[in-house]
């Protein structure tokens, strides 16, 4: 049986609609891929918690846990585990955007999100959001 990875990642709406995404280093799996900014949850953490604490720590952005709708979720199976991503809704936050990690930002129309090459997990996130917005 496939372990299961959890996974929460969050959508940054700025006042002019435009979504914030990252791209992934080449040197991590799926590396130049952009995709929502997140991470994995840790065993006993809540999904909240985790995109707070990711936030923080790949962004340099400080969000309360109020500030995070459900959005929506997706799952694909990958190299010997299922994983499930849990995406958020965040239009408010402290901070402005740093990339802490060496990976790429940028601020997306939701109409162009598809322009990019995301991972599988975030390609029909980005269109809910898409049609969402």
């Amino acid at each position: 049986m496939a372990k299961l990875m959890l996974v929460s990642a969050g959508a940054l709406i700025d006042a002019d609609g435009r979504v914030l995404i990252q791209q992934r280093p080449a040197s991590k799996a799926m590396g130049g891929l952009w995709e929502f900014p997140g991470g994995k949850i840790a065993d006993g953490e809540a999904p909240e918690a985790a995109l707070v604490r990711e936030f923080k720590e790949e962004l340099a952005l400080d969000i309360a846990p109020s500030c995070l709708a459900p959005f929506g979720f997706a799952s694909e199976q990958q190299n010997g585990f299922n994983l499930l991503m849990l995406l958020y809704v965040c239009r408010k936050w402290s901070g402005s955007p740093r990339a802490l990690e060496g990976q790429r930002l940028a601020w997306v129309r939701p109409d162009r999100l598809a322009d990019h090459p995301m991972p599988p997990a975030d390609r029909p996130l980005a269109a809910q959001l898409r049609d969402f917005l």
